[in-house]
């Protein structure tokens, strides 16, 4: 039988149960990676009979951590921005994202304004899994019909996270409820 949604979450749970660190977020790339092989799984929540949109497929009540799918119908670019003290693990299921992380080169003193340099940029491919740790800064860049699963460490729309504009250097700090 196919690795499938249940087994990923009961994997997650147990898995995150025991830390946060490092080790068990490349843990939780691992289980994504495997769900992503289900090509059921992926027809059936990311194919094009899927509803667009995001949708929170599974939220763990105990420990806080969620899994979405995002059905994106047309392109987007997002500005460089972080998941505050979340992470986020996200699994390419149809089409591409391209990835673009970044880091803080100024010395923070001003906390409205900051700078900051591309350190990396690649793309995931259906079945390639990305980590972002916490407070890491990344954009992401997708064409039109693009699909993904993340998750998150933490239901990110009630948590304070930043987003940085480039041209201005200008943060943007981003309350609960406040999409980047």
């Amino acid at each position: 039988m196919a690795y499938d949604l249940d087994q990923l979450t009961r994997d997650l749970n147990e898995t995150l149960k025991q830390g946060q660190d490092k080790q068990k977020i490349e843990t939780v790339r691992q289980l994504l990676a495997k769900l992503l092989t289900n090509q059921a799984f992926v027809a059936k929540t990311c194919g094009p009979h899927a509803e667009p949109g995001l949708h929170l497929m599974y939220e763990d009540k105990e420990l806080g951590f969620q899994v979405l799918a995002h059905i994106n119908e047309k392109h987007r670019k997002s500005p460089p921005h972080d998941h505050g003290e979340s992470w986020a693990v996200y699994g390419q299921a149809i089409g591409y994202t391209d990835m673009t992380e970044y880091r803080r080169i100024d010395d923070g003193k001003q906390p409205d304004v900051t700078k900051i340099e591309e350190t990396r940029r690649y793309r995931l491919n259906p079945g390639e899994v990305g980590v972002y740790s916490h407070g890491a800064i990344h954009a992401i860049d997708y064409p039109d019909k693009s699909r993904f699963i993340r998750i998150t460490g933490t239901n990110l729309d009630q948590i304070w996270r930043v987003a940085f504009d480039q041209e201005t250097g200008r943060v943007k700090r981003m309350g609960p409820q406040q999409a980047s």
